[in-house]
């Protein structure tokens, strides 16, 4: 992908943008309004096609810095893509950026640290490249959808779960207590929240050891 830097001149960013290809703008250093004179210059040449990289632009970066709450902050404001520009030591803020929002990671690569360089410190070598994709791939799968409750991995625990069952065999018209019904695994009986409400009632039909209470059988 071209990219470009927001501060880096809106001429340069309309060039790029020009050629009609997908275009990475990186914020390093830039403020809000320039952040915003860069949206405008690449969308005033009908290209729509644009990532917004979140970056601190010091080498290395502090984590402290880093700032990543303002990723989905800059998704909303521009209705953009975002992505981070990531200059910290290490894998943790790139995939913290995944967790909000980001698309895009970038990061410098070395062959091997030991041979220096002026990037050398926070970059990452081939095989920290390899966990970043790695890890990357999981944080965005672990991010779901906004949804509470069980999902479908839950199933046999759920099946697990404690409930009401008759654990002694009972006549009709027995009254119900603990010597006759407990709460024990698996599900399948009443919720053991009921417990309270079912004790002391009577029993509507014999009902033997191992059953699982029902409202009919009380």
């Amino acid at each position: 992908m071209p990219a470009s830097r927001a501060g880096g001149g809106l001429p340069r960013v309309r060039r790029v943008a020009e050629d009609g290809k997908p275009v990475v703008v990186s914020t390093g250093a830039a403020d809000v309004s320039e952040i915003d004179l860069a949206v405008r210059a690449v969308r005033e040449t009908g290209n729509e096609q644009l990532v917004l990289l979140g970056c601190t632009s010091s080498y290395p970066a502090s984590p402290t810095e880093s700032h990543l709450r303002k990723l989905p902050v800059m998704a909303a404001t521009w209705d953009l893509p975002v992505g981070l520009s990531d200059h910290t030591m290490g894998l943790g803020a790139a995939i913290a950026a995944v967790a909000l929002g980001a698309c895009v990671i970038e990061k410098h690569v070395t062959l091997q640290r030991a041979d220096g360089g002026v990037d050398s410190d926070f970059s990452l070598e081939p095989a920290e490249l390899a966990a970043l994709v790695r890890e990357s791939r999981v944080a965005w799968e672990a991010l779901g959808e906004p949804r509470l409750g069980p999902v479908a991995g839950e199933a046999e625990s759920r099946r697990l779960r404690r409930s009401l069952y008759v654990v002694e065999d009972v006549r009709a018209g027995d009254v119900v207590g603990p010597e006759n019904v407990r709460s024990i695994r698996p599900a399948g009986g009443l919720a053991p929240e009921d417990l309270g409400t079912v004790t002391g009632r009577r029993f509507t039909r014999d009902v033997a050891r191992g059953t699982a209470l029902t409202w009919d059988l009380v």
